[in-house]
């Protein structure tokens, strides 16, 4: 009776203390535990996309109090990047991190959740609210788990693009000229495209590209952005570069964890990676615009790298080919004429809104420039 007494009391005191401070011996235990993962990536330790997901991984370290620990491996470490969805998924790794559009062979649906097609009208933010608010979260969880059978969970991570039209050995003045040139392009769709447009694009994997260029094989190439093309060296190859290009104007990274290592971490720490991989994409959204920024004021300044605008025509011409190509894709699989058309709704929805805004960045960008010269 006395220590029924005791335990009664200790509950009051409890109440009266607030829950937090007197929670059970064994919900404490519970909770000190700790999560380790480590995530393949499909990116070189010296990318930039490698050290934001660097930076992920302090930020659920820091926000769980070490609960959850992460580890950022550089490709090829364990598998290679077009292996990581099933190993992820196969639980060979816990987690992976990687562009989608690298297993559209497995079905082509999985390019639309990063490379939203130019013809669908997404710039790179649309394309994020469109996942978040316009319905595409829910279209990929039903691709990955019901389409396509996989145990993962998927989160969108770091918009990188828009992706450079890229590096050519001289000028070109319209598309007619860009036939001349054999390009390195991204494949699937982009790839399929250019092809379209009558321009010789073949796919090079990254680090061939320079190998490539300086054999001959290529003479005009597109990579990822300023910061990572000084990385891979193509500012040492060519020195005309052209920045806007609509092969990837959409180009978003993203992780994958395994669907039973994901159900086995409590809500908190679930909570924590998806605040995590929100904050991720600010933050790549402020790198895209610092680390491209510094990177090209080095190619003007230092490699003798002249900017240029790419020709007018190419716009119209790439997406009227587009346009050709997505239509037979969904024409030969309904779920990607699923996802398309949900792009391409989300995307007349907010143009009314989104055009006169990116109007108006642009005018006033270009205004403040010409008063500042």
């Amino acid at each position: 009776m006395i220590r029924f007494l005791k335990a009664r009391l200790a509950g009051i005191l409890c109440l009266s203390a607030g829950l937090l401070t007197c929670t059970p011996a064994l919900t404490q235990a519970a909770d000190q535990k700790v999560y380790k993962f480590s995530i393949q990536t499909a990116v070189p330790n010296a990318s930039l996309y490698f050290k934001l997901l660097e930076q992920f991984s302090k930020q659920v370290d820091l926000m769980s109090g070490g609960r959850l620990k992460v580890e950022v491996l550089a490709a090829g470490a364990v598998v290679g990047p077009f292996e990581i969805l099933d190993a992820v998924s196969n639980d060979v790794v816990k987690a992976g991190y990687v562009w989608p559009n690298y297993f559209s062979g497995k079905n082509s649906a999985f390019v639309l959740f990063s490379n939203a097609p130019a013809s669908t009208g997404l710039d790179q933010s649309s394309m994020v609210a469109w996942y978040y608010k316009g319905g595409g979260e829910q279209l990929y969880k039903e691709l990955l788990e019901d389409v396509m059978h996989y145990n993962v969970k998927a989160f969108l991570m770091q918009p990188m693009g828009p992706d450079p039209l890229g590096w050519f050995k001289k000028p070109i003045k319209d598309v007619e000229e860009f036939k001349s040139f054999k390009y390195r392009s991204p494949p699937g769709i982009p790839g399929e495209t250019y092809q379209a447009m009558g321009i010789a694009a073949v796919g090079v994997p990254g680090g061939d590209i320079v190998p490539s260029a300086q054999r001959g094989v290529i003479d005009a190439a597109e990579w990822i952005g300023p910061a990572d093309d000084r990385n891979l060296g193509l500012q040492k190859i060519w020195k005309y570069y052209y920045l806007q290009g609509l092969h990837q104007q959409t180009d978003i990274g993203q992780i994958f964890i395994n669907g039973d290592f994901w159900k086995s971490l409590p809500a908190d720490l679930q909570e924590i990676i998806r605040i995590a991989a929100k904050a991720n994409i600010a933050d790549t959204l402020d790198a895209n615009i610092y680390d491209n920024s510094v990177a090209l004021h080095e190619f003007m300044d230092k490699e003798g790298v002249k900017v240029l605008d790419t020709p007018p025509d190419y716009y119209t011409r790439f997406i009227e080919e587009e346009k050709k190509v997505t239509a037979k894709y969904a024409a030969d699989n309904p779920f990607f004429k699923k996802v398309l058309d949900s792009q391409s709704g989300f995307a007349q929805m907010v143009f009314p809104y989104r055009s006169r805004i990116l109007t108006l960045y642009d005018s006033m960008v270009k205004t403040a420039n010409e008063q500042r010269q």
